[in-house]
């Protein structure tokens, strides 16, 4: 395991719990977030295929965090990935599902104080030309931007990896912002931000510090596992001091989501990289 990163202590960090603590119940992991120094986490969409929860699924989540003194500082729109598929947003047959859930989501972040909000562009379709997705696509986004604006949230456009998400066709930094651009575009609220996942840029064949150089104003929020495995800092073959650095350099403040698959398959062991007085975040 590689030394901590001098660098991780100038940055503040969230936990996805969709991907770690997955050895636990859903509502067992923000207590075990806790029990392991920190204090705010993320997660993608919670409810599975399920687009509008019952106001009692929505409570039992919202009491986890709050007993937990957990903050939910991410959370995913209408994801489908329990399906397979990578977000709902350009894909026509789940137009009235989406539109459904935004406001549900932005209901639930408002509720627990959730700053950002990310709305996966979705899979490209056999036989849907890929102009009618993209034209769907920015109408949805520029729904969820409202919503998001309306409980004082920023609105987060990823690029995933063309290797583990083939049909997804956001698999660049230029390809994410340029989404990003024209939503803020339709909208003039400027809160569609650019999330740069540096596992999934690094996937791409990205060179990350041109990534952080020529986009730091477009970020708005960072997610981090070591490549190829998809683990935690110090496995694989990325270097966090230097990325920790330059975005510090590049003036951002935001904080970073650990969004890695522990080695061991224990989460809880997964953090050493990291000393314990630097995993509480600022809220």
């Amino acid at each position: 395991m590689a030394a901590e990163p001098s660098a991780a202590a100038r940055h503040s960090f969230t936990v996805n719990l969709s991907i770690l603590f997955g050895e636990l119940p859903l509502l067992e992991r923000p207590a075990a977030a806790a029990a392991a120094g920190f204090t705010a986490a993320e997660l993608w969409w919670p409810f599975g295929a399920e687009h509008d929860p019952s106001e009692a699924e929505l409570d039992a989540l919202r009491k986890a965090f709050t007993d937990a003194g957990v903050r939910l500082t991410g959370l995913n729109f209408l994801d489908d990935l329990t399906r397979g598929a990578r977000g709902t947003v350009s894909v026509p047959s789940e137009r009235d599902r989406f539109r459904a859930n935004v406001p549900v989501t932005a209901a639930l972040a408002a509720s627990l104080g959730t700053p950002a909000l990310n709305a996966l562009y979705g899979n490209r379709v056999e036989g849907v030309d890929p102009v009618e997705q993209d034209a769907l696509a920015l109408e949805n986004l520029v729904l969820a931007a409202r919503a998001a604006h309306g409980i004082g949230a920023i609105l987060l456009v990823e690029a995933l990896n063309r290797p583990e998400s083939p049909d997804y066709p956001l698999v660049s930094a230029a390809a994410a912002v340029e989404v990003v651009d024209k939503v803020n575009a339709a909208t003039g609220l400027g809160n569609a931000k650019f999330l740069c996942d540096l596992y999934h840029l690094a996937r791409n064949g990205e060179d990350l510090a041109s990534v952080i150089d020529t986009y730091a104003d477009r970020i708005g929020h960072v997610q981090i596992a070591d490549t190829p495995a998809r683990n935690e800092p110090g496995t694989g073959g990325l270097d966090f001091e230097d990325l920790f650095a330059r975005l510090t350099a590049a003036g951002y403040s935001g904080r970073i989501g650990l969004e890695y698959r522990p080695s061991t398959g224990v989460s809880a062991d997964s953090f050493e990289w990291l000393a314990r007085e630097h995993r509480a975040a600022a809220l």
